[in-house]
């Protein structure tokens, strides 16, 4: 029989299911911090994080995985590590296993999704649909199983008859996963049916490997609630979804709090990970999902678009701008330890003799009138200072249909370091990176957090530096 590995890591634990948009780093920790043992990230898809590149963040202390146009795909730290499960989205072993090495080094387990019932997933042969593939759910069991040096696991739904859902779960048990999450009810069933807390016990008293129980939030309220789930359902373990994405401080020993307690402290890890706005926004607006009408910074919560407007909702303007300052000095710290501050500007000889200025830099509509783009900027002053016209050259990267623009205006290139969706965003950036580095406004309505006017005098100043070479690359 195969040796399940660390099976004691998924008995007697209360945990944070796995969800879409929810499971990010700053609830994934405000979960830890009120008492979950473990945490599930949300379920990835296995061909996206072959895509992703791996760095560390020492700005943040984060681990990030990302994509070409800078799309973080997951990021986690290490306070986590011993505690995080890896959701994998899959229908291949021999995806799922050059995936899961990618990201095993940073988590506790790698859990494979066989229970979402979305159209996505099931179109995709994943989740739900391979609850009727047994031999695909073997084959890719097994191959993690022998592949991974963490635990691997799997969650699914039942099946609407009971024999048929225990023949699976035998089947699961045999590939030597070292435990089975199961949440009781079907793929057609939602939350508004009953939980079939009776086929969770059937599955717990059918096997020897750990058993988490799911499904039970409409009534857990409390850490007493879990209990009672747990022991009508026979399972070693609960994972808790919907109650915990309302109010992660479900997991309190000593009961839970209100919910602008948790709305507080939720924000506080967002801002510290620096976690994107529309994932935040989404998150602010579970915790505020019964509160919509009583809560006075609701309505104001419906219209952000920062992290700097929910500091400002929440009256947090004092710590957001600590955690940006800290952010900031230890930015500087770590430039200087790379031998200078360049502000990120790189500039490159290339053959020919042309000279490549490299910014990082993104044109993001919402900060920019749709009547005066920057290239149109840029093809204007070009024009009336005589320059010539901007010439940009586009290449796309068929694995994934993005897009990188260099706009030569002279002797001189300018680009940044992103892949981006399409030609038009490529092409603007571009245009950008040459009127700051030519002193020029590239009339933005408002900036972003990570790209200020002092930033692009920073960039200004670095490229007319006599320290700033010519023949290598600087950054």
């Amino acid at each position: 029989m195969i040796q399940c590995k660390n099976v004691a890591q998924y008995r007697g634990k209360v945990i944070l299911a796995p969800m879409v948009r929810v499971g990010t780093l700053p609830m994934r920790l405000l979960a830890l911090h009120y008492g979950a043992d473990l945490v599930y990230c949300e379920e990835i898809i296995d061909k996206k994080i072959l895509m992703c590149q791996k760095k560390t963040n020492d700005l943040l202390g984060t681990t990030d995985f990302f994509l070409s146009d800078g799309t973080v795909v997951f990021r986690t730290c290490a306070d986590e590590k011993d505690k995080l499960i890896f959701q994998l989205g899959t229908s291949d072993a021999k995806s799922a296993v050059a995936a899961a090495k990618k990201i095993q080094d940073c988590v506790a387990g790698v859990d494979v999704n066989m229970g979402c019932p979305k159209e996505f997933s099931i179109k995709g042969g994943m989740g739900a649909a391979l609850l009727t593939q047994p031999d695909n759910v073997k084959k890719i069991l097994t191959a993690l199983v022998s592949e991974l040096s963490v635990p691997v696991t799997c969650k699914i739904r039942v099946l609407p008859e009971l024999k048929d859902t225990l023949q699976l779960v035998r089947l699961i048990e045999s590939t030597g996963v070292s435990a089975l999450a199961v949440h009781g009810r079907t793929k057609t069933e939602r939350s508004r049916d009953p939980n079939r807390d009776s086929y969770i016990k059937a599955i717990a008293e059918a096997l020897s490997i750990p058993v988490i129980a799911n499904g039970g939030s409409k009534a857990i309220k409390t850490l007493s609630d879990i209990e009672s789930f747990r022991r009508s359902t026979g399972a070693a373990s609960v994972m808790v979804a919907r109650a915990a994405e309302w109010n992660c401080s479900v997991f309190r020993k000593e009961g839970p709090l209100p919910y602008r307690d948790v709305m507080l402290s939720y924000l506080k890890y967002a801002f510290e990970y620096d976690n994107n706005e529309i994932n935040t926004k989404y998150c602010v607006l579970q915790i505020l999902h019964d509160k919509m009408t009583e809560a006075p910074e609701a309505d104001r919560c419906l219209t952000a678009k920062s992290l700097q407007d929910f500091a400002e909702i929440w009256s947090m303007e004092e710590e957001y701008g600590n955690i940006l300052m800290r952010r900031k000095e230890k930015e500087r710290k770590i430039l200087q330890m790379a031998g200078g501050d360049f502000a990120g500007v790189k500039k490159r000889k290339l053959d020919g003799g042309l000279t490549c200025f490299e910014l990082p830099v993104r044109f993001e509509k919402r900060f920019y009138s749709p009547s005066m783009t920057p290239k149109q900027i840029l093809n204007n002053w070009s024009k009336n200072n005589h320059l010539g016209k901007p010439i940009y050259t586009t290449e796309e990267r068929l694995i994934d249909r993005c897009f990188h623009s260099t706009v030569q205006l002279g002797d001189k290139l300018y680009t940044n370091p992103y892949w981006e969706k399409s030609k038009q965003l490529s092409e603007q950036s571009a245009a950008i990176c040459c009127l700051i580095i030519n002193g020029q406004d590239d009339s933005r309505l408002s900036e972003s957090e990570n790209e200020t006017d002092h930033l692009r005098r920073k960039w200004r100043a670095a490229v007319i530096s006599p320290c700033f070479g010519t023949s290598e690359e600087n950054g």
